[in-house]
């Protein structure tokens, strides 16, 4: 299916006269998207609407200033990959959403993972309607195919706090997510989330804390390693399986312990950045897949 997925797209590449399909509101889905992440709670350590978490430098007010900012961007991701752009235009459209980031929010890094990932599944949707691959191939695998190579041999930012975490711990981190095409959203957080909202249909934000913390259950978060060490990550691990293994949201007073868990997190300065990110691109997914079904 890969192979034949590259075929199309290097002849859609050729056939330069196609008219580029219209994509013009994956940038605004995209940006609902991390508000919904936002406005998620209790999210062990996050900043959600309701406090700040583990965060003293930035607030609800900080992320909704940063993702207006970047949505344009998305939206330019989402027109790149359907004109068959590659790795490095992608790259230089991602580089110019971080600038816009940093400058609605004063230096601060709200959104550079959800930048980097987001951004790319929203290319990969521009690259499906452009019939520049398989149709039936998922935005992950579509941006595994086209894009995974180019993602591994990229540059890296050396003095990140997740570079540094991954080469502290030897953990793999976004690119190996990315060019996996996203595995953790696809076998983690969409199953959360499409579990809980089957036992509890008119509580979506309920489904979206069953999908964090299932994902903050599994991740191997750099965020956390950055912050916490293996102790923190473990830590972060374990709470969250017990979460789940005692019914989740599904179980009465869900929310008490999941607040109880989210104020342990704070305490120890932890906050699950990562599987924040990556819970808005499972909301990005699910809405895709619903529209396209």
């Amino acid at each position: 299916m890969i192979t034949a997925a590259v075929r199309g797209f290097e002849g859609s590449v050729q056939r330069r006269t196609r008219i580029t399909p219209d994509v013009s509101a994956i940038g605004a889905i995209a940006t609902r998207c991390l508000v919904e992440e936002l406005e998620t709670w209790p999210k062990p350590g996050l900043v959600s609407h309701v406090d700040n978490g583990s965060h003293d430098d930035m607030d609800a007010g900080t992320f909704r200033r940063s993702a207006g900012a970047i949505r344009p961007h998305l939206q330019r991701l989402a027109d790149a990959g359907a004109r068959g752009c590659g790795m490095g235009r992608l790259r230089i459209i991602g580089l110019e959403a971080e600038r816009a980031m940093f400058a609605a929010t004063a230096g601060v890094n709200t959104h550079r993972g959800a930048i980097f990932g987001l951004g790319l599944l929203c290319a990969a949707v521009g690259a499906k309607a452009g019939g520049l691959v398989d149709p039936t191939l998922s935005l992950g695998d579509t941006v595994a195919c086209l894009w995974g190579d180019s993602i591994l041999g990229g540059p890296v930012l050396l003095h990140s706090h997740g570079s540094v975490a991954r080469r502290r711990f030897r953990a793999g981190g976004a690119r190996i997510e990315a060019a996996a095409g996203f595995p953790s959203v696809y076998r983690i957080g969409l199953p959360g989330l499409r579990r809980a909202r089957a036992v509890m249909p008119e509580d979506r934000e309920a489904a979206r804390v069953e999908a964090c913390f299932a994902l903050i259950a599994s991740v191997e978060d750099t965020n956390l390693l950055h912050r916490g060490g293996l102790d923190g990550l473990r830590f972060a691990h374990e709470e969250a399986r017990r979460f789940i293994a005692s019914g989740g949201v599904s179980a009465p007073g869900w929310r008490e312990r999941a607040q109880t868990i989210h104020q342990s997190f704070v305490a120890r300065r932890l906050s699950p950045g990562g599987s924040a990110d990556l819970l808005a691109m499972t909301l990005f997914v699910d809405a895709h897949e619903a529209l396209s079904s």
